[in-house]
């Protein structure tokens, strides 16, 4: 294992220790490796280390043990206490193999793979297989797992039949949640709740939600978009690669031919690749959190879908897209950053809660962007980002605050440059982050430190109320309850009757 490594890691789990990337290792804890499976995982061994926490009010000290540069929260009761921590600032609530970052360094690997050799020379499949099976396929692995997933791409003739129901204007992130979730009572017997808690221990139950999920969801995504501009789904073709087969369902139209641009297809593999899982950000988090109630896994991915959705997780990209249409030109970006500097304009794409240097996504991005634009054109506004990031990278203000260009910055542009709308970013985001919540639901089900997730707060309402009598109740202030008014309930209102039947619901004694 090369020191190179090892200095990383250390530094990740023991960050007071100042040490260089290439800088050998001198210090007294012991790295060492074990085969486990026939298979080396990095098992890091520090030196003994405890923390001492001491309690002002009663006087008493407890010693905490640190393992891995973590703490057992569930010691802090000893005093009394709990560890308050909104938003999961500092709070691990699982070991995992499945995800390394470094966010000072900008490292991301899968596995242990480096996420740019990975979206160099691997493609979507075969890193989806990484991430659920822990290590890259050979080649009569990948041919049959490829080959189980795209077996799994067709939907059910209800189901379809269930997407055409959606209005023509319905969100395309909405269609696949709902989607989704309707899955699940397609396939009863893999629901815990019908079938046993115990379901999942079986590798063959797994396997089969994976390989459906895998291959359905491009599926369900290019049903959504073909359902928003009015044109009849396409069937899949088992016999194309997994990203050349979701923008023919996307694209084909009368011909009898119709093959998707390789090099669009291969830009979009890469997207994929580093979409494909990030730690336990806020979509993974939920996945692992509905999956520790042994819910079904199509049921854990609409919840995860559903955080994605928000606009601080997977709707970053569209954010990007709407700041560089405002800015308008190269002419009105240096007084855009003043308005940034001021703080009375946001500057989207740039920073990031886990990366204080370059995102690594962002650079393979930039890089996709380019392959794209000699295929399909250079997007007008690409400009407008290079200059932003330029700016960006050399003045010190956006320096100070480390706050450097993030994956979304691009990909937003590259989807763009491809002719995706801008509210399927979204879907494209779930397509390949697929395959890391289903790695990390596989680990939840083997880890058997897994409760079900129930976290504490902090209590800060009354104490015990007497209960009052409607009639005798004074009038508090408390949330408004007005809402938007339709202008049929606004006509309705004004329907004299209807007013002199509220007057009197309101004076009714009770």
């Amino acid at each position: 294992m090369s020191q190179e490594r090892l200095s990383v890691l250390y530094k990740h789990i023991n960050p007071e220790v100042e040490q260089s990337r290439d800088a050998q290792i001198q210090c007294n804890s012991t790295f060492a490796t074990h085969n486990k499976k026939d298979k080396k995982l990095l098992d890091v061994k520090s030196k003994k280390r405890t923390l001492k926490v001491t309690d002002s009010e009663s006087g008493k000290t407890i010693e905490i043990p640190v393992e891995y540069g973590a703490i057992n929260a569930t010691d802090l009761g000893k005093l009394g206490v709990r560890s308050l921590d909104p938003g999961y600032m500092n709070t691990a609530v699982c070991k995992s193999e499945v995800c390394f970052i470094d966010g000072d360094e900008g490292i991301l690997r899968y596995r242990g793979y480096n996420i740019e050799e990975l979206a160099e020379k691997s493609t979507f499949l075969e890193v989806s297989y990484l991430l659920i099976n822990g290590e890259l396929p050979s080649k009569k692995q990948n041919v049959e797992w490829s080959d189980r997933v795209m077996k799994h791409t067709y939907l059910h003739e209800n189901l379809n039949q269930l997407l055409k129901q959606f209005r023509y204007d319905a969100h395309p992130m909405g269609m696949v949640i709902s989607t989704l979730a309707a899955l699940s009572t397609f396939y009863p017997y893999a629901n815990p709740s019908l079938s046993g808690e115990n379901l999942y221990k079986s590798e063959q139950a797994r396997n089969k939600q994976i390989f459906r999920i895998i291959g359905k969801l491009p599926t369900i995504a290019a049903c959504a978009y073909r359902n928003r501009i009015g044109k009849p789904y396409n069937n899949p073709q088992s016999s194309l690669g997994y990203t050349e087969n979701f923008l023919y369902m996307l694209d084909k139209l009368s011909e009898n031919d119709y093959k998707p641009n390789p090099v669009l297809a291969r830009a979009l593999d890469k997207l994929f690749i580093i979409h494909a899982d990030h730690e336990l950000n806020c979509s993974t988090a939920a996945m692992r959190h509905l999956g520790s109630t042994k819910v079904d896994p199509y049921t854990a991915m609409a919840g995860a879908a559903g955080a994605l959705y928000g606009p601080l997780h997977g709707g970053a990209c569209e954010a990007v897209l709407h700041m560089l249409e405002d800015i308008g030109s190269l002419e009105n970006v240096p007084n855009f950053i003043q308005q940034v500097k001021n703080k009375s304009k946001k500057l989207m794409g740039f920073g990031h809660r886990v990366y204080k240097s370059y995102d690594p996504r962002a650079k393979i991005a930039r890089k996709i962007a380019d392959e794209v634009f000699a295929a399909v054109g250079k997007e007008p506004m690409i400009e407008i980002a290079i200059e932003l990031e330029r700016i960006a990278l050399s003045d010190p203000y956006f320096i100070e605050r480390k706050l450097y260009p993030n994956v979304d910055f691009y990909t937003g542009l590259v989807y763009r440059s491809m002719g995706f709308p801008t509210d399927m970013f979204p879907v494209l985001f779930c397509i390949p982050r697929a395959a890391g919540w289903l790695a990390h639901w596989v680990e939840l089900l083997d880890d058997p430190a897994t409760h079900i997730y129930r976290p504490r707060q902090v209590y800060l309402g009354y104490d015990e109320r007497q209960y009052v009598e409607l009639q005798n109740r004074t009038e508090y202030e408390t949330r408004e309850l007005d809402s938007y008014v339709s202008p049929m309930s606004r006509r309705r209102e004004t329907n004299p009757d209807k007013q002199s039947k509220m007057t009197q619901a309101s004076n009714k004694q009770y």
